[in-house]
């Protein structure tokens, strides 16, 4: 079954942020890097040609389960993805240019505190998700055996992965190497929030 996205502007607003310009452009290249068609896309991550074609146009954000379709087609992480629209990161990276990816349909909000570079294999992320979100990444992983590393800061949160759910409290940390889906839900009454750290195998 395609999945449909639920539009989040009109289309033509002046106010799409410039990442969300960037990461629509992007998008596009690398469907046309490849020789695909939009159909040949929307084949290959079961999500309507339409959400696929206004989503290059800039006209929607797509969600953070959309861009794990994407990702997996395009055989990259998310946090690689999301690298490739911004700026080559200094050494120092201060909090006020750390960028930040919001879903708020599903309620995740993800910064990214150490964004990826070609010459370091590791990166961090703050991630937030609102009481009762529940995000379910069913693609395979872009990259099999990544290694991820979740430490829980506020909040309750229930990660499943390999088939095997783990509640956390604040203060435990998750480690595993990604092979397959997993699912993040946000259990407590309050905001879930987490780092990750997240290494090339």
């Amino acid at each position: 079954m395609r999945t449909e996205e639920p539009d989040h502007r009109p289309p033509g607003d002046a106010h799409t942020a410039p990442m969300e310009s960037r990461l629509a452009a992007r998008l596009t290249e690398l469907r046309t890097e490849r020789g695909w068609s939009l159909d040949d896309l929307a084949r290959r991550t079961e999500v309507s040609r339409s959400t696929l074609s206004r989503m290059e146009r800039a006209e929607v954000s797509p969600t953070a389960a959309l861009l794990s379709r994407l990702c997996a087609a395009y055989e990259r992480p998310m946090s690689r993805l999301l690298a490739e629209v911004e700026s080559e990161p200094p050494q120092l990276v201060r909090a006020a240019a750390q960028p930040v990816w919001r879903d708020e349909p599903s309620g995740f909000t993800r910064r990214s505190v150490s964004p990826p570079h070609p010459n370091l294999r590791g990166e961090v992320v703050e991630a937030t998700l609102r009481p009762g979100a529940d995000i379910t990444y069913d693609s395979p992983p872009p990259v099999p055996g990544l290694e991820q590393h979740i430490w829980l800061l506020d909040g309750r949160l229930e990660i499943t992965t390999g088939g095997t759910a783990h509640t956390l409290t604040p203060g435990d940390c998750l480690r595993f190497r990604l092979w397959g889906p997993t699912r993040f839900r946000s259990t407590g009454p309050d905001t879930a929030r987490y780092a990750l750290l997240v290494v090339l195998p």
